[in-house]
């Protein structure tokens, strides 16, 4: 129970990012420049890098019991470090994908960019929420049974599969429940009113496009976090390092969407090497009782580390060297002229 305050101080440092975030750096509505966003996306990587040497010192001596089981020591600093940074590079390269399916969303409701940090920001923020529970959920279900990796190594299989030979266009947002909820018991107003979520019209409360877009933006994550939780289930069942490295691979989600959004869909082969990834960590999970019997953690520890770096290099070089000439980027549009419900009324 000790380990709480760990927990409690964690929470407490990303609260005070978050607030920093909104409150401070991003407090009026702006579109976020290149330099800005490199800058934002780089400090969120430093401070990853910087936590990650915390969590060596942590381990290492076992602050408030962590990386303790039973009064014995069973994870040290060295290791602890290494399985953080490895399920940070996993979150970090599934969350490309997810930038891919954002910038969709974006572009299916004609979301000004003007306004797409703010559903990001609370998107990330409900993420946190949600992975948190999804985390503590399979943590409880591992120690019930061990039969749940083995099914969460099959899922990722499965997954794999998918990813392999789905195409992003079958996305479709009008579809998604939760925005025909909305749209069934709550007034929508006809157009975004500036980067509010809910407004007042006529002297009734309705909700604007902007918070059908966040819905959309939140259930998509949670089939993300489906896929990517059960994968960093293979480096390590820690609790503490697999929430922690799932935050702060989403921390750096906002920032990267505006580097990224505008040049992912020239990465024509990086569904390929998120495919092969989670083959690679739903084969491991499959596995890990193997490598437990054979004492190959730390071993396994470096392979993963080394198979995601390579598989992404070798997804993003080989895009590169077979881009196809006059290609046409995927980009978020502004269409202050349309709509943003009309595409997905429903007669209701």
């Amino acid at each position: 129970m000790e380990t709480i305050w760990l927990w409690i101080g964690f929470i407490l440092l990303i609260t005070f990012f978050l607030t920093l975030d909104l409150g401070v750096f991003n407090r009026k509505a702006h579109v976020p420049g290149m330099r800005e966003s490199l800058g934002w996306t780089t400090f969120w990587i430093a401070t990853a890098l910087v936590f990650n040497v915390a969590i060596y010192f942590m381990y290492e001596h076992h602050l408030f019991h962590i990386g303790q089981e039973g009064g014995q020591n069973v994870l040290g600093g060295a290791q602890a470090a290494k399985m953080f940074f490895t399920g940070y590079l996993i979150e970090k390269s599934l969350s490309l994908d997810n930038i891919f399916v954002i910038g969709m969303i974006f572009a299916f409701f004609g979301v000004p960019r003007l306004y797409q940090h703010r559903v990001l920001f609370w998107g990330i923020f409900g993420a946190i929420l949600m992975r948190a529970a999804m985390i503590l959920l399979g943590v409880a279900l591992i120690k019930m049974s061990e039969i749940t990796l083995y099914f969460f190594g099959a899922v990722l299989l499965y997954t794999a599969i998918k990813m392999l030979f789905a195409k992003h266009e079958e996305i479709h947002p009008e579809k998604n429940p939760l925005v025909r909820f909305a749209k069934r018991f709550f007034r929508v107003t006809a157009d975004y009113r500036e980067e509010h979520f809910f407004v007042k019209e006529n002297g009734l409360r309705a909700v604007t496009p902007l918070f059908l877009v966040l819905l959309v933006v939140e259930s998509s994550d949670v089939l993300f976090a489906i896929d990517s939780i059960p994968a960093i289930f293979a480096i390590t069942q820690d609790p503490f390092l697999v929430f922690t490295s799932n935050v702060f691979a989403i921390l750096g989600l906002r920032s990267l969407y505006f580097v990224m959004a505008a040049m992912i869909a020239r990465f024509r082969y990086l569904h390929v090497s998120l495919s092969v990834i989670l083959a690679y960590v739903g084969l491991k999970l499959m596995c890990i009782k193997v490598i437990e019997h054979y004492h190959l953690g730390d071993l396994m520890t470096w392979v993963s580390l080394g198979v995601i770096v390579l598989v992404m290099l070798l997804g993003i070089v080989a895009s590169i060297i077979r881009a196809e000439p006059g290609r046409r980027d995927t980009e978020t549009r502004e269409r202050p002229d349309s709509d943003p419900t009309a595409q997905y009324t429903e007669g209701d």
